[in-house]
């Protein structure tokens, strides 16, 4: 079973392999969300976990026991706990704004040249270095309290277990591992004076942290092992990418746009870094070489602003009304940078559009069709341009894009890319994060081999 959660929800998804092909049932689904609390934006992290029990009961009730669950979450984000694993302080959502100026307070002690050389991890504000810097300057004493700092799944890893792990995919999102050692720089840790001791050892994707704790299995009446997925999300939907070669793009399209490449080690240089690639960990050290880009986050806040009125279809289709597939007179052509930070959480996702195309001398979207073009082109030209640059860097060509996710059922936008882009568009699986998940689970229980069979068995069993 995948439990996969994300920023607005959450599914425990259950899979199995049936003459090679690879069958999904939903089992349980729940609302996620930030919330303000104090002035700062926090995840309900006890919530989440009563939601991970209540569908593992579910899963009961159907007379489905699963053999292994193991859990995906988004990256960067943590807590802190005690020497018995209780939560000092709550969650805070990388979308909270104490992390503004700490990228400069970092870069006081190690530029981001040198960083980059050492973790090859991206520049964002909410990095898990920024947001710790953050704790350091402004509440110091929690971590002076804190004898261990869990990532969101290896947090509900242990209160299922009560083994302790930081798994690796999800660790290299902090900017504190070690690129090239694949494990924690403890030099970089130590000059910027973070405790050693929050960061346990690493564990790798398909490792079996054990069977769930006396305490839950009479919880929800029974026993399973609990395995480590590639527990970053992005991680987890690269995994399942069906692609058969290696002159193929890789997008994962959801609330974030996470469009590269796997690379066999990290590719680390002045060209990446100035373009802000990152390298991720992956899946067998499968290097994930990609740029984050703001994605359908634009989108969900419209639909949100506009009161839930549209469908995101019906959003679809006003922008394809205002545009069509090609320049035209009267289409809508205006676009923006999706990338600034004025987008990453404005008060008003509409305003902060229209603002945008103002700052950039472009035409101001009116209607709701014109300021949907404007956002589907943007991010068609996000994907172009990320894809350019990543032939610049490789020195390769690539004639594929494989578009994953739920972004991958907007024809519109699938359109808009293949032609801005000049490649070919595949587009599915949208259940791209649940079915990496599970495949990391079916490898480590050998009913895949390894992960070239595995994606096989994915190209077979998802349109």
């Amino acid at each position: 079973m995948a439990i996969d959660i994300g920023a607005s929800s959450g599914r425990h998804i259950l899979g199995s392999v049936s003459d090679g092909r690879i069958v999904v049932e939903e089992a349980y689904r729940f609302p996620n969300g930030m919330r303000r609390e104090n002035g700062s934006l926090r995840w309900d992290t006890e919530a989440l976990f009563q939601h991970i029990l209540a569908g593992m009961r579910k899963c009961k009730e159907k007379g489905k026991i699963p053999y292994s669950v193991g859990i995906d979450t988004w990256g960067v984000d943590f807590v802190l706990a005690d020497g018995q694993g209780r939560l000092i302080a709550p969650a805070t959502a990388y979308r909270d704004n104490r992390t503004e100026g700490m990228d400069r307070d970092v870069e006081r002690i190690v530029s981001f040249e040198e960083l980059y050389g050492i973790t090859g991890i991206q520049k964002q504000p909410f990095n898990t270095i920024y947001q710790l810097m953050a704790l350091k300057k402004r509440e110091p004493e929690l971590l002076e309290k804190a004898a261990r700092l869990f990532m969101i799944p290896d947090y509900f890893n242990f209160r299922l277990t009560g083994v302790e792990s930081h798994e690796y995919t999800n660790a290299t999102t902090t900017s504190l591992v070690d690129a090239a050692r694949r494990d924690w720089s403890r030099p970089l840790i130590e000059r910027l004076g973070f405790p050693q001791r929050l960061f346990s050892p690493l564990s790798l994707p398909g490792a079996v942290l054990g069977t769930l704790a006396s305490r839950i299995q009479e919880e929800i009446g029974y026993d399973c092992a609990v395995v480590l997925p590639a527990t970053h999300d992005t991680g987890s939907a690269y995994l399942a990418v069906p692609a058969q070669s290696d002159d193929a793009i890789y997008l994962s399209s959801g609330t974030w746009s996470l469009i590269g490449i796997e690379a066999p080690s990290p590719i680390i240089n002045a060209t990446a870094r100035k373009a802000n690639f990152t390298n991720e960990g992956g899946y067998a050290f499968r290097y994930r070489f990609l740029k984050n880009c703001i994605g359908l986050w634009i989108v969900q806040s419209i639909k949100r602003e506009l009161g839930d009125a549209y469908s995101f279809a019906d959003l679809q289709r006003e922008a394809e009304a205002c545009g069509a597939y090609s320049a035209s007179d009267g289409a809508f052509s205006s676009s923006i940078d999706v990338n600034v930070p004025e987008l990453l959480a404005p008060e008003r996702m509409i305003d902060a559009v229209k603002n945008q195309c103002k700052a950039q001398g472009r035409a101001v979207p009116q209607t709701v069709g014109e300021l949907m073009q404007c956002v589907y082109q943007s991010l068609a030209r996000c994907y172009a341009d990320a894809a350019q640059e990543i032939a610049e860097i490789t020195g390769k060509t690539y004639s594929a894009l494989h578009i994953v996710g739920g972004g991958c059922k907007d024809g519109y936008l699938n359109q808009l890319a293949a032609r801005a882009t000049g490649m070919t568009v595949y587009a599915g699986p949208d259940e791209c994060t649940v079915i990496g998940n599970l495949i990391a689970q079916m490898i480590a229980a050998h009913d895949f081999s390894d992960v070239s069979s595995a994606r096989r068995a994915v190209a077979a069993s998802f349109p």
